[in-house]
């Protein structure tokens, strides 16, 4: 039975949000009836209290409805939401949750969405607080419900108590507040006869309870790789298009973590035979070495994947000379040939996909794909981008830990040797770029904060005091010019998992024009 339908009253329109376009918002004394249902801006009395609905953009305002209908008799307010993944975000849900208890001095319930949609993660859980005492927190990354038993005659006393918001509600009446109405539901019985008091279950009023929290490594590294393959795992579920994944290893870090990411997801949906559901293929060059095979073949034969070898020096050799005959007496580029091989690999891997309706994993990340570190046709391709959204130093971060965790020798042969993607010999990332903690820096600085050169330059000193000013500076030139430049590139990029609010993704976060320059950042 339908008792009621409240609105929306705060639209978010910015970042990943875009509710403005498409939805009209509830407003302060909304009064609507439809189909004999009450819609507007409602409280409903039950025989246990009084119930404030509200949904999820409505608790991020300090000027939501929440105050109002707290202030008109309001004690539980229900929150429904479908707020995505950010990194550290879950912290500062249950920072505010607890703020506005606090501050309007009700009892809230939290529940929050769990599942992936497109490139949205929402990793669910829920909280419940009592007048900004909490109550209870549930698990993440899962389906499911808990209860926890409130005592509302406590939020009662506790308004009573407080004369600072008895005050600021008295000021609210008299300066024209309007009353929400409050919709009769008392026909509706609840059975609390067995409910016992809510007593603590560390049995002390006085004492802390037991710090259950995960260290912030482990809390950190869990997040992100349940996030992503949650995020996978919805992808390759809701679309019913695809029976297996597809991963091209080049036994350096970018593939590996996609790969470790897919099979954490594999071992949920198939516990007794996870590696059946991924495929993986190394597909060496002339450039490739045996170091690289040897990592990229140990990782899939301890993780139980299936493992294919199919070189591609006949069709680099085939490709270079098509080129260089349609080129003529212009002599082909070294970066060319770099790229060829990542065409050939990426076709492969688009034919493999078509003919076994694989899932084609792309596995870039964010820091190299920013600057353009990747080639159109190549290692940009794919029909799902894991890790697009996670910063370099953040992958090797990442491995580091999943290498303590597992204990995989494939991933220790990884990290021993430096990134780089052998398209040429000796070829070492950061040499070709410039270091990672800076390459990220220099990122978030910029794109994130916004920051012209020359703030960035500042920023940079104080952040690598051991790195000279001159060899900062050229960094920061070299970054600015690489990162317009190359916006071209990754807005043709595949829908990516978004775990931050700084992403590479034009249509919902980073809103840059294509054509654009930085000739206009240049110091005066």
């Amino acid at each position: 039975r339908v008792l009621g339908l409240v609105p929306k009253e705060k639209l978010p329109t910015y970042n990943v949000f875009y509710e403005g376009r498409t939805f009209g918002h509830g407003q302060p004394g909304m009064a609507e009836t439809h189909r004999g249902v009450p819609l507007g801006d409602y409280l409903f009395q039950f025989d246990f209290g009084v119930v404030a609905p509200e949904v999820c953009e409505d608790i991020w305002s300090a000027d939501g409805p929440m105050r109002r209908r707290a202030y008109s008799g309001g004690e539980l307010v229900v929150n429904l939401s479908a707020s995505p993944f950010r990194l550290g975000f879950w912290d500062t849900r249950r920072e505010l949750l607890a703020t506005r208890a606090s501050d309007h001095q009700v009892t809230i319930a939290y529940a929050n969405a769990v599942g992936s949609n497109d490139g949205l993660v929402f990793d669910g859980g829920g909280f419940i607080n009592q007048n900004g005492r909490p109550v209870l927190e549930t698990p993440r990354f899962q389906e499911g419900y808990t209860t926890a038993v409130v005592d509302l005659d406590r939020t009662l006393r506790l308004r009573t108590e407080n004369t600072t918001w008895r005050v600021d509600r008295e000021s609210w009446v008299t300066s024209g507040g309007q009353k929400v109405p409050t919709v009769d539901c008392t026909q509706v019985k609840t059975k609390r006869d067995t409910l016992a008091y809510p007593v603590p279950a560390h049995r002390s009023f006085f004492l802390p309870a037991p710090d259950t929290r995960r260290p912030a490594r482990v809390a950190l590294c869990e997040d992100i790789l349940d996030a992503l393959a949650l995020g996978v795992g919805d992808y390759f579920e809701k679309t019913r298009a695809f029976k297996l994944f597809g991963i091209a290893l080049s036994g350096g870090r970018d593939s590996l973590l996609t790969l470790l990411i897919a099979h954490r997801y594999a071992k949920r949906a198939r516990p007794d035979n996870p590696g059946s559901l991924i495929q993986a293929f190394y597909m060496p060059s002339p450039y490739s070495s045996q170091q690289t095979r040897d990592a990229a073949e140990t990782i899939a034969r301890e993780l139980g994947v299936p493992f294919q070898v199919v070189s591609i020096e006949e069709a680099f050799e085939r490709e270079k000379a098509a080129a260089q005959q349609m080129l003529g007496e212009t002599k082909l580029t070294p970066i060319t040939e770099q790229n060829i091989q990542a065409r050939i690999r990426a076709q492969r891997m688009w034919n493999w996909s078509n003919s076994c309706g694989g899932l084609f994993l792309q596995t870039g990340n964010m820091s190299e794909k920013s600057v353009g570190y990747t080639t159109i046709g190549g290692d940009l391709m794919g029909a799902l981008a894991v890790i697009a959204n996670v910063p370099k130093t953040v992958v090797m971060y990442l491995l580091d830990y999943l290498q303590e965790t597992t204990g995989y020798e494939g991933i220790r042969k990884v990290l021993a040797k430096p990134a780089g993607p052998e398209l040429a010999h000796d070829q070492v990332g950061e040499e070709e770029l410039m270091p990672f903690p800076i390459l990220d820096a220099c990122f978030y600085l910029h794109a994130g904060e916004k920051l012209t050169p020359s703030e960035m330059r500042t920023a940079l000193t104080a952040m690598f005091p051991e790195v000279e000013a001159q060899r900062l500076s050229s960094y920061v030139d070299r970054f600015v010019k690489l990162f317009h430049q190359s916006i071209y590139k990754w807005v043709q990029a595949p829908l990516s998992l978004h775990i931050g609010n700084l992403d590479l993704d034009r249509e919902r976060a980073l809103q840059l024009p294509v054509v654009t320059g930085s000739a206009w950042l240049r110091d005066a």
